[in-house]
Formats: C-alpha cells, sequence, structure tokens
C-alpha cells in the first residue's frame, strides 16, 4: 500500500517591517481621514502588537518623520541610478533632485496634502518636515564641497552652512507653491524649480540680478493671477 504525502500549502508571510508598517500607517490615514488616536488601535487595526510597531518607531512623530526621510532617500537613489548624473554639475544635480522629488510628493500627494494641512497649527505640521532640513541641508553641503574642491581660491568658494539654509528655504518655498499649484501636471511646479534653483546658484556665484529679477515677476504674476 502506498504512503500518502500530506500537501503542505505555505501560508502567506505576514512579517511586519518598518516599509509594512509605514504603508499601513499611510493607508488608515487616507482611509480614515484622521491620523490613529493610539499606537495600541492602530496595531489592533493591523493585526499587529505594539511591540511590533516599537520596533521600528517610537512614536507616529518618529514615523511621520521618517516617511519624509524616505521621500528623499529614494528620490536620491533614482537620481543616482543614472549614469550621466555623475558628469552633472552641482546646479543640475541639484535640478534633478527636485524634480525627482516633487515627482515623488506626486505620487503621494494626497498623504501629503493631508498631513501638512491636518493641524490649524502650523507648526505643529511642520515638525514631520524636522528630518527633512536635516537631509536636504547635507545634501547641499556635499554638493558644495565638490565644487570648492574645484576652487583654488578661498574667496570664489561658497559658504556651505548658508547655502544650505537657503536651500532648505527654498525647500519650503517650493512645497508651499506645489501644495497651491493647480496647473495640469503641476507645470508651474516646474518653472518654479528651475527659476529658484538657477536663483539660489546665482546669488553665490554673484551674477544674481537677471535671475533675480525674472524669479520675482515671476512669483508676482503667480501669487496675483
Amino acid at each position: 500500500m502506498e504512503k500518502q504525502t500530506k500537501k503542505i500549502t505555505k501560508k502567506p508571510s505576514n512579517k511586519i517591517t518598518k516599509e509594512k508598517v509605514i504603508s499601513l500607517y499611510m493607508d488608515y490615514v487616507l482611509e480614515n481621514e484622521q491620523t490613529p488616536k493610539s499606537v495600541y488601535k492602530f496595531a489592533k487595526a493591523n493585526k499587529m502588537t505594539e511591540d511590533q510597531f516599537y520596533n521600528f518607531f517610537g512614536s507616529f512623530e518618529g514615523l511621520r518623520q521618517e516617511i519624509w526621510h524616505q521621500f528623499y532617500q529614494k528620490s536620491v537613489e533614482l537620481m543616482q541610478k543614472a549614469p550621466e548624473t555623475e558628469s552633472f554639475t552641482s546646479r543640475e544635480k541639484m535640478l534633478t533632485f527636485f524634480f525627482t522629488f516633487f515627482e515623488m510628493l506626486t505620487a503621494n500627494r494626497s498623504y501629503v496634502l493631508f498631513t501638512l494641512q491636518e493641524n490649524r497649527d502650523q507648526l505643529k505640521n511642520l515638525a514631520q518636515l524636522k528630518g527633512l532640513r536635516k537631509d536636504i541641508k547635507n545634501f547641499t553641503k556635499e554638493l558644495l564641497q565638490e565644487d570648492n574642491e574645484e576652487k583654488q581660491l578661498k574667496i570664489l568658494q561658497k559658504n556651505e552652512t548658508v547655502f544650505s539654509e537657503g536651500a532648505w528655504i527654498q525647500t519650503m518655498f517650493l512645497i508651499k507653491f506645489w501644495m497651491d499649484d493647480n496647473s495640469a501636471e503641476f507645470e508651474k511646479t516646474d518653472v518654479a524649480i528651475e527659476k529658484s534653483v538657477n536663483t539660489i546658484f546665482d546669488v553665490f556665484d554673484n551674477t544674481p540680478f537677471e535671475r533675480v529679477i525674472d524669479f520675482g515677476k515671476f512669483l508676482f504674476k503667480e501669487r496675483m493671477a
């Protein structure tokens, strides 16, 4: 008599990872149009334990900051995958980064708009960008270090601290511009990115006037339209 072997079917893996928790959180926010009231309720709704959540994040605030870091990180990774970027100037790299970063935000626009408009107190909404500010400033400093190494005269070198702070202010302006942009495929945001990046580089290259005037006119038209 032949032995019958029982077929074993593998159950789908429900392993909890950092990426999984982020995805579940973003889905929760969009589906419920509010943030979870507690880690316990969020974990229970997603069939995980509180311990599994705390393996990756100490709080929802830490999770929200990580989401923005992921937007940044994935943008940089996508940019670096294109071999031609290695030969780009720092100005071209900055432009490429911002175009890629805002494509990333557009792909997650519903979440971004909700999370940046959730509270009437804007300072509470902006707290989640604390890590992104550090990312942007470090990215900018790295670009400038490459530039400054090529310039033998110290007077021609850009101030990394001032320039990186300017890049962060520029990022904040562009996020607000993008949030208010109603143009098809966010074409006006693309224009704003190009003009603002060229302006900030020209300011530090001591040739700002035409770009600054051009950018100023653009902003005036947008705000008066």
